[in-house]
């Protein structure tokens, strides 16, 4: 009977998997040329593992050129080893697409390479690549922020997503965009996102239930990046074993911060100069901060805990900020509070190389950054300041930057070569060291209306 059990249930098995049928994209017309399309192809292709009930869609060793396509339910896209979608060079190849999923960056039309709205159960893996080629599309430098420009993958209200082991280059705005979607699992994915300003590697948005781990990102913009530009706040969310590269923040919670972050955990990060150090867009060769914290648009951060970092460059190596920039996240709207940061836990780094300006946790007059711990940290920072810098630099950071954009590089050199801590309650420091490589005045830690 038990023989009999196990029979009839690997029958199953092998049906269940004989179903689940292969999509090659070149028996729809996809062909391994990059002076012909084909996105007709491959989108076929999706339609027709969609309409079955599911299935993979099979890219194969080649080089295959697209615009926009449109992922569907239940459809797993597997790139083999040796294959390449290559984006068109050409706007006009690009699709706008709108949701009713109302965001900062979702209130009219955006672009895309691939492109999932509503969807669930989907998974793009193998070991292929997806090349977005975004050199090749015009910024309007501080007025369009990307969103003119096309994101590579972008999920909006998904469930149900694997990405997991590919290869993500080249995208003319925001590597990945995942927004307000749930049960998400990155994995093992390498993202070189060097070619343009908002180069951004990874933005989750508003994301709850996620995981993100062995991840290798190298980008000019923000490397690993929490976001909130709609009400819907990113929770529930562990990322870990991950080695990053950015010329800004190797791992952000900001800028846009509406909703907020809640029960997020960040563990095991490397944190390293980029290996192709030709040039660069936005931030600093060595990187703005190893970790940016931030509320500026209303929201609360709490229940955070980051540790076992190894870092290697950065400016500002710790940077966490409560300010007021009150930006909406929709025209029209009444403009945020003050938001709230509270119960934040940061342990284990070890900082080399990094630069002069140090480390810091502000509030705002009247509202404070409130019960947070940091403990066993150790920066290695190049030092310098001397006694005829001082008033300048008091100077300067006497500027409380109450609206203005939140980065650890925004007073320049700090008051203090370790931590600048200021608007703060509950503050708890414990196996702190500081060391400078030339001779710095600056005390270590500088108390301002603190509690």
């Amino acid at each position: 009977m038990k023989r009999l059990l196990i029979s009839i249930l690997m029958l199953f098995v092998v049906a269940a998997t004989a179903s689940a049928a292969d999509y090659n994209i070149r028996k729809y017309g996809a062909v391994s040329d990059t002076t012909k399309y084909s996105t007709k192809a491959i989108q076929k292709a999706i339609d027709a593992c969609s309409k079955a009930g599911g299935g993979r869609v099979v890219v194969p060793v080649g080089n295959y050129k697209i615009g926009s396509i449109v992922l569907k339910s239940n459809v797993h896209l597997h790139l083999e080893l040796g294959a390449t979608l290559y984006g068109s060079t050409h706007i006009e190849d690009y699709t706008p697409y709108a949701t009713d999923y109302k965001s900062l960056r979702t209130q009219g039309t955006t672009v895309q390479l691939i492109y999932a709205d509503k969807v669930e159960n989907v998974v793009i893996d193998g070991y292929g690549t997806i090349d977005g080629r975004g050199r090749y599309f015009i910024t309007n430098r501080g007025k369009d922020e990307g969103i003119t420009r096309p994101h590579l993958l972008r999920f909006v209200q998904s469930r149900n997503l694997v990405i997991r082991d590919v290869t993500i280059r080249n995208s003319g705005c925001w590597m990945q965009h995942y927004l307000a979607c749930d049960h998400v699992r990155i994995e093992g994915v390498t993202c070189f996102n060097r070619n343009h300003f908002n180069n951004d590697g990874l933005d989750l948005d508003g994301c709850h239930d996620v995981i993100v781990s062995n991840c290798y990102i190298d980008s000019d913009d923000d490397g690993i990046t929490l976001k909130s530009t709609s009400p819907r706040l990113c929770e529930n969310i562990t990322i870990s074993n991950c080695v990053v590269s950015s010329h800004c923040n190797a791992v952000k919670m900001g800028t846009e911060t509406t909703g907020g972050f809640r029960n997020i955990n960040i563990n095991n990060i490397t944190v390293m100069p980029s290996s192709d150090q030709r040039e660069k867009f936005c931030g600093q060769w060595i990187g703005i901060s190893a970790l940016a914290l931030e509320i500026v648009d209303g929201g609360i951060m709490e229940n955070i805990n980051v540790s076992n970092f190894t870092v290697e460059g950065t400016q500002a190596p710790i940077y966490i900020r409560l300010a007021n920039r009150a930006r909406p996240y929709m025209k029209g709207i009444e403009k945020p509070g003050v938001g709230r940061i509270r119960d934040v836990r940061v342990s284990n780094f070890t900082v080399y190389n990094a630069g002069p300006i140090g480390s810091s946790i502000t509030g705002i007059p009247g509202h404070y950054v409130e019960d947070v711990e940091l403990s066993n940290i150790t920066i290695h920072q190049k030092g310098g300041v001397t006694a005829e810098m001082m008033p300048k630099i008091y100077e300067k950071s006497a500027d409380e930057r109450i609206r203005k954009y939140p980065e650890g590089t925004g007073w320049g050199i700090l008051p203090a070569k370790g931590f600048f801590v200021r608007h703060a309650r509950n503050i708890k420091f414990s196996n702190i060291v500081i060391k400078s490589e030339q001779p710095d005045i600056r005390p270590d830690f500088l108390k301002i209306d603190v509690e």
